[in-house]
């Protein structure tokens, strides 16, 4: 039980330099820049600033942090996931996912960097398998 409880209460943390190869990235994106600027105010949990910028658009968020984000990141793991925008996201690189998320008016946009970034700390395979199994 102790060990369940560990796994659910679990954060991703991200790094200085993860952010900072994002912001490099989305140096041209605003909104971006802001949850980044989330990101590093939270000390590189990923959960707590993306719980904090949801709240901030008039989201909310019912699950615990860890819970809210993977639920969240699994919701759209077909956009994520299609094999157009894969390739790149292994090789770190975001720019045409977050431009092809922008022309999703369901996307909460503030949330695109956060949740693509836990998204690569899956791994990308790792996130896509249980999608590419529906195949």
């Amino acid at each position: 039980m102790v060990a369940t409880l560990l796994i659910k209460n679990r954060m991703t943390t991200v790094t200085l330099k993860e952010i900072a190869q994002f912001r490099s990235q989305l140096s041209e994106d605003p909104l971006a820049l802001k949850a980044l600027d989330a990101i590093e105010d939270c000390e590189g949990d990923l959960e707590d600033a993306a719980m904090t910028l949801a709240i901030r658009v008039g989201q909310q968020p019912e699950r615990a942090n860890s819970e809210w984000l993977d639920a969240l990141a699994r919701k759209w793991r077909a956009v994520i996931c299609q094999q157009e925008f894969r390739s790149n996201l292994q090789d770190g690189s975001i720019q045409e996912m977050m431009q092809h998320i922008r022309t999703m008016p369901t996307f909460p946009s503030i949330l695109a960097a956060p949740v693509l970034m836990y998204v690569m700390k899956q791994g990308i395979d790792n996130f896509c398998e249980p999608f590419d199994s529906l195949k």
